[in-house]
């Protein structure tokens, strides 16, 4: 996966294997970093790897 790669929300939903409710509460809530275009909402693609590592980090402890 490319750093720079911005994603949609579809693709940022399939690649967290999440849905649309869950990702947009994590959009809502800044756990998850995005930004928009217009109208249209993308995601990083080093934002979902950050989310990931994070979370994995918190589970740990």
């Amino acid at each position: 996966m490319r750093d720079d790669e911005l994603l949609t929300v579809p693709e940022a939903m399939a690649r967290l294997k999440i849905g649309r409710s869950a990702l947009y509460d994590l959009l809502r809530t800044r756990r998850l970093a995005s930004l928009t275009i217009g109208r249209a909402r993308r995601i990083p693609a080093h934002a979902l790897d950050d989310y990931v590592q994070r979370h994995l980090e918190e589970a740990s402890r």
